[in-house]
């Protein structure tokens, strides 16, 4: 069992008369990890599975009363997959103001329908958590990460739990998390009239991860319209699919400043998806791959380690590029991904451009060094 970082924080702010809301795709790990805080909880306790209609019916309408009479005397009471009850923000909300001793977890793997019921009702009375798939720190502290990763398995198979390390396993356990599990949420909260277009959709972002998106372009070739491409990308990032990251630009006569790159959470489900596993030393994919494989865990270390950052590319219109920025304190530092290590004019130009920035050229010989708890730039 691997110990995920930031249960150590979530443990610190119990019973602090907050709810604590723990986001993230679905077979993460989010209910292993409040399953935890349960076994590990010495007082009265309630585990309630919202995907589980006759548990569900435990949390009906905003009455606080009736909630404290169904949960008992429990002090500590999970709410798994919290986005499925209808006005759940208002419910937890009335619920905090009535009874903050009680402290409520509740997990959810749509931010686009958990998110919206709870942030609004719930400001200033809610710590918030996302978890991410394994990073490359939670499983480098249980396994000699070097030697389990031998052949690039983490960049082909990525980083869900349960993943085996056997090839064929993993392939098999892939093909089903993203068959039965990838568009889960967005099937049942959201009325989707054409599930094909959104396969597609994600299809063909598969093949275009660290490329500037033509929404246009993509309507074109899945001949559907710009804004039905738009609105799945955005459904698509708000069940952790995928992320979109941004243009840098202080100078628009010169510098991209609009559209956005896209990279998948788990790059073991993107390779799924375009149905490609193979070696490394294969693939005409590495460079598209190590980027998001980097990008990725970068984010992952930052968001276990609570560090806050803006992100962004940055790009000018002679197409020359940075893959990565982070604006910290107001200081830039710019990342770009190679995986074999060589120079990069880009990162010179940029630096020429922004000279207070600070430049990285990131290779499978030092990535290790920035996703990591001893990282050298944060």
């Amino acid at each position: 069992m691997y110990i995920r970082i930031i249960k150590k924080s979530i443990k610190n702010h119990l019973f602090k008369k907050k709810i604590i809301i723990l986001y993230g795709p679905r077979q993460v790990g989010k209910t292993t990890l409040v399953k935890e805080l349960l076994e590990e909880f010495n007082g009265e306790k309630l585990y309630i599975s919202c995907d589980i209609p006759s548990r569900r019916a435990l949390i009906i309408g905003p009455e606080p009363a009736i909630l404290k009479q169904n949960f008992g005397n429990a002090k500590l009471v999970i709410i798994d997959e919290a986005q499925l009850i209808e006005n759940i923000g208002v419910i937890l909300k009335v619920f905090v103001d009535t009874y903050p001793d009680i402290q409520i977890i509740a997990t959810g793997s749509s931010s686009f329908d958990l998110a919206n019921k709870i942030r609004e009702p719930l400001t200033g009375r809610a710590f918030e958590y996302m978890l991410y798939p394994l990073s490359y720190e939670e499983i480098a502290s249980k396994n000699n990460f070097t030697k389990q990763d031998q052949g690039g398995f983490r960049m082909r198979f990525g980083w869900y739990p349960g993943i085996s390390e056997s090839i064929q396993d993993a392939t098999e356990q892939l093909e089903i998390l993203q068959n039965n599990t990838l568009y889960k949420d967005i099937f049942t909260l959201e009325q989707i009239k054409k599930p094909k277009v959104l396969q597609d959709i994600v299809l063909q972002l598969a093949y275009r991860i660290g490329t500037v998106i033509s929404v246009q372009n993509l309507a074109d070739e899945i001949k559907t319209t710009p804004k039905t491409v738009e609105r799945y990308i955005d459904l698509l990032e708000k069940m952790f699919v995928l992320i979109r990251i941004y243009p840098y630009s202080r100078n628009p006569s010169n510098e991209r400043k609009k559209g956005y790159k896209v990279y998948f959470i788990d790059i073991g489900i993107r390779n799924s998806i375009i149905k490609d596993h193979k070696a490394l030393n294969l693939r005409n994919d590495i460079g598209a791959l190590f980027e998001n494989y980097f990008i990725m865990e970068r984010i992952k270390y930052l968001s276990n380690n609570f560090i806050f950052t803006n992100k962004y590319f940055w790009q000018n219109y002679l197409q020359e590029e940075v893959d990565y920025i982070e604006e910290k304190d107001g200081i830039l530092t710019a990342f770009e991904c190679k995986y074999t290590e060589r120079s990069s004019k880009s990162l010179y130009l940029f630096q020429n451009t922004y000279k207070e920035s600070v430049v990285k050229i990131i290779s499978q010989k030092n990535y290790q060094d920035f996703i990591k708890n001893n990282d050298i730039i944060s």
